[in-house]
């Protein structure tokens, strides 16, 4: 029975309080005020009646009963004429839209005398009718003495701002709506396969901050695609080269006759280098393509790790200056995979420089790794494309170790850059967040 759509049960949210709060407000306006004032009305009306009826019963001569009228008239502004020898045929009051026809019923039941009551006949005036012993007396009340106001005017003005309200609220939440829908539409092409392009935030805050983190993951799956095609091509670009060697090697191997095996040992040799380097190379390959996604984050003491690599450095052969890390709270990582940015980054400096140091500095949100050498640097055009796959091959790598490292911390919602470092040589800049 719901409506399907965020629209329509956004709406219906808005416009089931709205109808019920108005419906309170009716009820509280019909049944205490509206209804104190109509019996005060009416009461008025025939206690004047009352003390009209009295007097005539006092004072039977004509001219006195003309002057009760005339008094009646002006203070009470209530024609009256007298039917002599008349009787009612009809009783009771005729029945109009709100409780002043009943309060002036019950309030003329008090006389003790049978009458009728037309609200109908005349729209501005009400036609009272009462018995009296030798006639009837017909008394012409203005309707306004009696009527509070046109109730349907009320209700018109209840129901009027309710249906102005709930419009107004449609269209603010229609603006709201058409983000997500975008928002919908984007993810399903892109699912599909088709690239939209980043989405433009816009709407309430919450619905900003979806089409912002969409736009993020957008932006991180089309990378992770590239970078996985280009991987794809460096391989069967970069294995071509070893295995061409080894067939040209063994097809110059002799095909008969006895083969003095020491003559072997240059071309065995070559093949087992050529065997290393592609064993080398597939497994850097497949570091980059298995990521580090199985690892689950836990709370690591920063200091310590830093620590650790750098004595990994060492004992793998680099210099490290310095590891300078203040105490500071635990921070929410992968370990494994921050060590392996880390130990990266040292042998590139290792290879590159020779001499490195290791910073850490902390702040309300997040902290900040720095990791300078004394090495030849990138050039400032450069900084981005060595963090492409395959870019930053030299030395005898695969050039993949920078876009595993920012792919690393990009997925612990930092950033890593290169910046120029006052050891001369290259500074990479890690902020992850808390």
């Amino acid at each position: 029975m719901l409506p399907r759509s965020l629209l329509g049960r956004s709406l219906l949210i808005l416009l089931i309080p709205l109808l019920v709060t108005q419906a309170i407000s009716l009820e509280l306006f019909y049944g205490s005020h509206l209804n104190v004032v109509s019996r005060r009305l009416s009461g008025a009306v025939a206690s004047e009646i009352t003390q009209t009826l009295l007097l005539m019963d006092r004072m039977h001569k004509k001219s006195d009963r003309d002057w009760i009228m005339q008094i009646a008239a002006s203070q009470f502004q209530l024609g009256m004429t007298i039917r002599p020898h008349m009787r009612l045929l009809h009783l009771g009051s005729t029945n109009v839209l709100g409780p002043m026809d009943e309060d002036l019923a019950a309030a003329l039941k008090q006389i003790g005398r049978p009458f009728s009551v037309d609200w109908i006949s005349d729209p501005h005036t009400v036609n009272i009718h009462i018995q009296m012993e030798d006639g009837i007396l017909d008394i012409s009340a203005p309707r306004k003495r009696l009527d509070v106001g046109p109730i349907w005017l009320f209700v018109a003005w209840v129901a009027g701002s309710a249906l102005l309200l709930f419009i107004i609220a449609a269209l603010f939440m229609r603006n709201q709506v058409r983000a997500i829908r975008r928002l919908a539409r984007a993810a399903e092409a892109f699912g599909m396969g088709r690239d939209p392009g980043p989405i433009r935030p816009e709407g309430a805050q919450e619905v900003r901050k979806a089409a912002s983190a969409f736009n993020r993951m957008q932006e991180r799956i089309l990378r992770f695609v590239a970078q996985r095609t280009a991987m794809l091509a460096g391989v069967s670009h970069d294995l071509r080269t070893p295995l061409t060697r080894m067939r040209l090697t063994l097809a110059m191997l002799p095909q008969a006759g006895q083969v003095d095996a020491a003559l072997l040992v240059p071309d065995i040799g070559g093949m087992v280098s050529d065997v290393d380097e592609m064993d080398r190379m597939i497994e850097g390959y497949l570091s980059f393509a298995r990521g580090e996604g199985a690892e689950q984050a836990e709370a690591v003491n920063l200091p310590v790790m830093l620590e650790e690599v750098a004595a990994s450095a060492r004992r793998a052969g680099a210099e490290i200056l310095a590891v300078s890390a203040p105490p500071m709270r635990d921070v929410m990582l992968r370990p494994g995979a921050i060590r392996r940015v880390l130990a990266n980054l040292l042998e590139n400096a290792r290879r590159h420089g020779g001499r490195a140091m290791l910073t850490a500095v902390a702040d309300a949100r997040a902290v900040v790794l720095l990791v300078d050498d004394d090495g030849p640097g990138v050039a400032d055009d450069r900084r981005e494309q060595v963090f492409r796959a395959f870019e930053s091959g030299e030395g005898g790598g695969t050039g993949l170790g920078l876009t595993i490292a920012r792919d690393i911390i990009h997925a612990h919602g930092g950033d890593i850059r290169l910046e120029r470092s006052p050891l001369g040589g290259l500074r990479v800049r890690i902020r992850l967040p808390f």
